[in-house]
């Protein structure tokens, strides 16, 4: 690995593409690094846990808005929606669109959290879109998702979108970009231009993920997504790009993010040095920010230590200044207190999130967040009596380089009315590769199986899931069935609005 220095030069320094992190990346994606075993495996179980709730999804109503805008696309030879029967092909921007948002609508899937937030997952939709659309094989595709983590969880490491309340999609533009450089065997060049144009539209603040959050938490990384695939397309066609974007003098650093005389940090590999940034990132086993993972798992075993939730008089969570800030009340945002907020709302307030845990001894996908189950009297009571700190100690596990190290939980105070206290924490959930019960191939199956029982068929579950794990000796005609159909009788519209498309 290697250290990327980056920082904002004025004009007049004529700064050279090849001393500019966007043309770095390039040059990663369009090496020849082998995949790693290990690395391929992960893709693998990734792939399989990106379905799994883009189908538990199906019926949502963001994921139905996106996949009715895509089905007014038909593209012969083009890309499959998930639920769809795989015969019928779309362009792949709206593909893309349509599975990207059905991933990300539970906030369920992989994460990874350093400087910034992420779901690399996000790379997947858009690349193997691209994939069907293009011809690639199971190789191809392989290599593309490769890249997309990689560039995504570096930038990740090194530069913090957040404190400037950019959204973390402004860092998932440029991977998928390169991703899809690799995918297609792009010079060095066009990938170059294409990163720069994907951060350039990528570009949004962290309001989407704020106040009343909406559905566009789910539209946010499919829109990302879709956008690289066509700045990818357009620098094909010979276009260019704003040039340098990150150090240029009216650059994204200069005026969106740390501004002239900062230095960002960015570790890429060498060239190619083999891809294996995927291996840091861990995905989810509760339906719920990242951050809370931990604290669930702490909440579903002090369950069993508090027979009457009642007899709690305050709950006090002592944690990282990412959770405080973002998802506890640091973040100040009284919709995270309020039992009528949205669903994106409430698996942002960990608040929320803590209560029902520790009240129910469990979590579940969608029962712990219906209306019904957040105006529960008892636990509305319960909700208001949490209140998070940030501790440096935490803050400072949570920023820890080393994988092994970092931690994501928190220190739990339980004051009860007796005068008593219960004191634990928790680092890492269970499901982390540092967990009591690292997610292995069998979790991810398992996980599969739980999200699309009844939705889809147990031979249909069967048929992807061989497929899935034979991915590297794929096709590209089997890259074509590399999709999920539903079960007939399911309805694909719903009964939406109509809008334009």
């Amino acid at each position: 690995m290697r250290n990327i220095k980056v920082q904002v030069h004025p004009s007049s320094a004529n700064l050279k593409k090849e001393d500019q992190l966007a043309w770095k990346i390039a040059e990663i994606s369009s090496d020849k690094s082998r995949p790693g075993a290990e690395a391929i495996e992960m893709i693998i179980n990734r792939i399989i846990d990106n379905a799994s709730v883009a189908i538990a999804s199906f019926k949502r109503k963001p994921v139905m808005s996106a996949r009715a805008m895509a089905l007014a696309h038909p593209r012969k030879n083009g890309a499959t929606i998930f639920g769809i029967n795989s015969k019928y092909k779309f362009d792949c921007e709206w593909a893309a669109w349509a599975n990207g948002t059905a991933v990300r609508e539970l906030d369920y899937h992989d994460t990874f959290l350093a400087a910034d937030y992420s779901h690399p997952g996000d790379n997947i939709p858009p690349i193997l879109a691209v994939a069907q659309q293009k011809g690639c094989s199971g190789m191809d595709l392989i290599k593309g998702i490769l890249t997309g983590y990689e560039v995504q969880v570096n930038l990740v490491k090194g530069i913090c979108l957040h404190e400037h309340k950019i959204d973390h999609i402004a860092h998932l533009g440029p991977s998928v970009a390169a991703g899809l450089g690799t995918l297609l065997n792009l010079k060095t060049e066009t990938i170059y231009q294409s990163i720069q144009q994907a951060l350039h539209t990528t570009i949004s603040t962290r309001q989407s993920r704020k106040g009343e959050i909406s559905s566009w938490k789910a539209f946010a990384p499919s829109h990302a997504g879709k956008l690289s695939i066509e700045a990818v397309d357009r620098c094909m066609r010979g276009e260019g790009a704003p040039s340098p974007i990150y150090e240029g003098e009216d650059s994204v650093i200069a005026y969106v993010l740390s501004g002239k005389g900062v230095e960002y940090n960015v570790p890429l590999p060498e060239k190619n040095e083999e891809k294996k940034a995927i291996l840091e990132t861990y995905t989810k086993e509760h339906s719920a920010e990242y951050q809370s993972q931990a604290l669930i798992d702490l909440a579903r075993s002090l369950n069993k230590k508090i027979n009457d939730v009642s007899e709690i008089s305050s709950i006090e969570i002592y944690t990282s200044h990412h959770t405080h800030y973002v998802i506890g009340t640091g973040a100040n945002d009284p919709q995270k207190m309020d039992p009528n907020a949205s669903r994106e709302t409430l698996d942002h307030s960990i608040m929320y999130i803590f209560a029902v845990a520790l009240e129910d001894g469990k979590w579940h996908h969608i029962k712990s967040y219906t209306p019904e189950r957040a105006n529960k009297k008892s636990t509305v009571e319960l909700w208001k009596k949490i209140k998070t700190y940030e501790d440096k100690e935490w803050t400072n596990k949570y920023h820890d380089p080393d994988p092994a190290k970092k931690c994501f939980g928190g220190r739990v105070v339980i004051k009860l009315k007796d005068g008593s206290k219960i004191i634990e924490e928790r680092g890492v959930a269970d499901a982390h590769p540092s967990g009591k019960r690292p997610f292995r191939r069998s979790d991810y199956i398992e996980k599969f199986n739980m999200l699309t029982d009844g939705i889809i068929s147990k031979k249909e579950a069967k048929r992807f899931l061989e497929l899935t794990q034979n991915l590297k000796k794929l096709s590209s005609r089997d890259i074509q069935k590399l999709n999920i159909e539903v079960k007939k009788g399911d309805k694909i519209k719903g009964n939406l609005s109509e809008g334009i498309f």
